[in-house]
């Protein structure tokens, strides 16, 4: 049995320029498919932690998944809005420990406004329950006096060039060549550390500041005649009307179904309160067949390239069929040369499998930070999960039975096929 194995590692080795090209692209096929469930399971995980430790989140009445794309994914609008009463009430109630009211509609350059307030950056979390980080500055002082302060996520300082004490207007809508205000700049007093989640492209405001760029606004535009300077805002009420949605933290996490059914049936006006994780995980079900469609790819790449394994094994039986026929007639038997032939394929599927673990380190070192603040996606090296673990036994295990084929050529071969030259 050595001495097959060592004869078949030898032979290989003559022969390593025709299966290193092989093994090359079982290398690149084995690294593509474990990036694909790499990024496929870390996806997941980053997009289920977009938002941690909220127990509900509530909107006005409608679908759960619509309720999770505007309140977190800040994608998309509201059909309609809750009362501001509301959000009061919910949070004097006795099972609420904490509650952060969130106003969505304006936009700066493209990214989102989020108004809210002070509370926001003491409560949310994301990730393993991490909190928000200033890179620089501070929050908002969410008073009327301060009113016109913002702070910004990772994204929006990286793409626009934005220090702390630069300028900003707001424009009306989330379109991005949409009606400005103007007359009412906002001063950048804090610049937040990148978090891979949708806090790194908004721009954060007061809900003061959202009621004072629209107090001379009606209907979704600027009311003729009447413009109010931004240093006469603060002689109005800014209390706002109305809130886009509001995020609930619990005092007891025994509570929340309890609250989720007192809120959906609020008698004041028709709300909607869901579990983050239950509708987080309905929304990635509507993505889950490209993200099926994608590893099937991957598996068809493979294929592809243990075909090639084949396809050389077979090609080299008739350059090897003398060689064969010698090892045949010195006693080797059928059986050493099936062995011997599994054993060169094997060891070609194991080596491209075990390089394209390295290449995927590789990726993941070079890739992971641009993963992180371009698409939110936490990217880092770790051991091989059980899935990843057994794509990798798969791999090896189809390379092996497709050696199979040339083992078995090579095993019906008889020692007068192989002394006899052919015409």
């Amino acid at each position: 049995m050595k001495a097959v194995l060592l004869i078949a590692l030898k032979s290989a080795w003559a022969r390593r320029l025709t299966l290193g090209i092989t093994l090359a692209a079982i290398a690149l096929a084995s690294a593509l498919l474990l990036a694909v469930e790499r990024v496929r399971a870390d996806a997941r995980q980053g997009f289920a932690q977009s938002v941690s430790g909220v127990d509900l989140v509530v909107g006005a009445r409608g679908g759960g998944v619509q309720l999770m794309l505007y309140a977190v994914f800040h994608a998309g609008s509201a059909s309609h809005n809750m009362r501001y009463d509301s959000y009061r009430a919910l949070a004097a109630h006795p099972a609420v420990a904490w509650a952060v009211p969130l106003s969505l509609g304006d936009s700066h350059r493209g990214f989102p406004v989020l108004g809210t307030t002070a509370a926001y950056f003491e409560h949310f979390r994301y990730g393993d329950r991490r909190a928000l980080v200033f890179a620089a500055g501070r929050p908002f002082a969410g008073t009327v006096e301060g009113v016109f302060e913002a702070v910004i996520g990772s994204q929006v300082a990286a793409a626009l060039g934005y220090r702390i004490g630069d300028r900003i207007t707001l424009s009306h809508g989330m379109e991005e060549l949409g009606p400005e205000h103007a007359d009412k700049p906002f001063a950048i007093v804090g610049i937040l550390a990148p978090t891979g989640t949708p806090v790194d492209r908004t721009v954060h405001v007061s809900l003061e500041a959202i009621t004072a760029i629209h107090l001379d606004w009606a209907g979704g535009a600027p009311l003729p005649g009447l413009a109010i300077p931004a240093e006469q805002v603060r002689k109005f009420d800014l209390q706002p009307q109305e809130i886009t949605a509001l995020l609930i933290g619990l005092k007891r996490r025994t509570d929340v179904f309890r609250l989720q059914r007192h809120i959906n049936g609020w008698r004041e006006e028709p709300l909607t309160a869901v579990l983050p994780g239950v509708a987080l995980d309905e929304l990635w079900q509507a993505v889950a067949t490209v993200e099926r469609t994608l590893f099937a790819i991957s598996a068809a790449v493979v294929a592809v390239g243990l075909a090639g394994l084949v396809a050389t094994l077979l090609a080299g039986l008739d350059q090897r069929r003398r060689e064969l026929a010698i090892l045949r007639a010195l006693g080797a038997g059928p059986g050493a040369i099936f062995l011997m032939l599994a054993a060169e394929g094997l060891l070609v599927t194991t080596l491209g499998t075990l390089l394209g673990c390295a290449l995927l380190a590789a990726g993941l070192a070079a890739l992971a930070p641009l993963a992180q603040t371009q698409f939110g996606i936490p990217l880092a090296w770790r051991m091989f999960s059980a899935n990843e673990i057994a794509l990798l036994l798969s791999i090896i295990a189809t390379g092996l039975a497709a050696s199979l084929l040339p083992g078995w050529r090579a095993w019906r071969m008889s020692l007068a096929d192989g002394l006899i030259p052919r015409n």
